[in-house]
């Protein structure tokens, strides 16, 4: 029979695993949020184990590779030493301890929510979980996910009458726990430690808050527990959608800043300057990560069931999505000035990344980009030290390798997309017959071939 002393031990139990780094880890999800989590946990002692459907990156993981640039197969194999493996056998999930769920959460073709990284995953976690477990959900979504789409999922799969612990109910030994987690990864990111960036937990009642946060507690300098994982849903998105709202303000003055003949980038550094209330936020070709470009739809989409419209995302939305065209646009432009047309003209993009020095193609606006020279009928080639080959996406397929940047002197226009620090930005505009610069990488160097975009 089920009691208050069961529902007590199944708690003290785990915290008591966690605490002597005896809990058993598993990251459903490796790429990059799963993957640095993975690390964390096996630098704090613990046994991880991976999961993933993707073949491919098990093995890699296995043999001691990688496939993100900052994770250096070195710190793999250490992990490795560690005890982790990866597998794509979830049955072994009974064995887990605690589950961390990293999958994507993109937007479909309508950019409205596309769940379905989240529900196969719960549908594939249910049939083995066990009393006692905690789940902990990562993926970035809007609030009310992981009560009112995992939880129902993980209750009604599971096949032995186990039930999420709730504040006033109890299950006692058919009960296992229930949280939520917003990652706060930042690809490139070298100034912040991972451990210094303080988690917020909230979980489905205060043993599980409890629970998850003395797991992060044991890889992370803070935890931030919250009342719901609503809530901590929301904190994600509001972190997000604040910087999306921003990037579009600079965006559109940045667009003003041209017709009026003023530097947006010099204006920004002398607004940061004050030393209180101004944030700097910076213009660019358009967003790309998973996050700023995704995370605010999921928010405005939930709105309107509660007949809400969310004008601010909606509007930042519609100018952050105008920039590759007018980029494109700026393109143009500049080849008519020499002379030139944009149909068959030979455009070099530099940098593909969705941002500096990093292997992330996620949404990337070169992407969008490539696609519209070659529609307006332009020889579109790419070149990043950090991406071969550009194959098949969710939203695209260009099929295409890196050529070398040493050919910059080939092409009509070079068009700078993502500025990496591998450039020699000196060096191509010598040698660039025309360079159209969308991220300021030309700042200081000056030439009638420089097109500030």
């Amino acid at each position: 029979m089920s009691t208050c002393t069961d529902e007590i031990g199944l708690f003290s139990e785990l915290k008591t695993r966690i605490d002597t780094r005896q809990a058993r880890i598993g990251v459903i999800g490796l790429g990059y949020v799963g993957l640095p989590l993975v690390q964390l946990f096996t630098e704090a002692n613990f046994r991880v184990t991976g999961f993933d459907i993707d073949q491919h990156k098990v093995m890699t993981l296995n043999s001691g590779g990688s496939y993100i640039y900052r994770i250096p197969p070195t710190e793999i194999q250490a992990a490795r030493s560690r005890g982790f493996c990866a597998t794509t056998d979830f049955s072994t999930l009974t064995e887990m301890d605690t589950i961390i769920i990293c999958v994507p959460t993109p937007l479909d073709e309508y950019r409205e929510p596309d769940l379905s990284f989240i529900t196969n995953t719960a549908r594939a976690i249910a049939p083995h979980l066990r009393a006692g477990q905690l789940v902990v959900l990562e993926s970035t979504t809007y609030p009310g996910t992981t009560e009112e789409v995992l939880v129902p999922i993980l209750e009604t799969g599971n096949g032995c009458g186990l039930k999420a612990a709730r504040d006033g109910t109890v299950n006692g030994a058919d009960e296992l726990f229930v949280a939520f987690s917003p990652e706060r990864e930042d690809p490139g990111n070298q100034t912040v430690a991972r451990r210094d960036i303080p988690k917020v937990v909230g979980g489905l009642n205060s043993e599980a808050t409890e629970l998850a946060a003395t797991l992060y507690g044991t890889i992370f300098n803070r935890t931030v527990p919250v009342s719901s994982p609503a809530v901590a849903e929301m904190t994600k998105l509001l972190e997000n959608i604040y910087r999306c709202v921003n990037i579009a303000l600079v965006n559109e003055l940045k667009l003003l800043s041209l017709r009026m003949g003023l530097d947006i980038w010099e204006v920004i550094e002398a607004a940061s300057t004050k030393p209180f209330g101004f944030q700097p936020f910076f213009p660019g070709p358009g967003l790309g990560g998973h996050c700023i470009p995704v995370d605010p739809y999921y928010l405005s989409w939930k709105a309107k069931e509660w007949d809400f419209q969310t004008r601010f995302i909606e509007l930042a939305g519609d100018i952050n999505n105008a920039m590759p065209y007018h980029v494109v646009s700026s393109v143009s432009r500049a080849l008519n000035q020499q002379g030139k047309a944009m149909k068959g003209a030979k455009v070099l993009v530099l940098g593909v990344a969705y941002k500096k020095d990093i292997d992330d193609l996620r949404e990337s606006p070169a992407l969008t980009i490539i696609e519209l020279l070659q529609k307006d009928g332009a020889q579109a080639s790419y070149n990043d030290p950090y991406i071969p080959f550009i194959g098949k996406g969710r939203h695209y397929d260009l099929q295409m390798k890196c050529t070398p940047v040493e050919d910059v002197g080939k092409y009509d226009c070079v068009l700078i997309v993502t500025d990496h620090s591998d450039y020699d930005y000196q060096w191509i505009a010598q040698y660039a017959s025309l360079v159209v610069d969308t991220r300021n990488a030309m700042r200081g160097i000056h030439g009638d071939n420089i097109v500030r975009c």
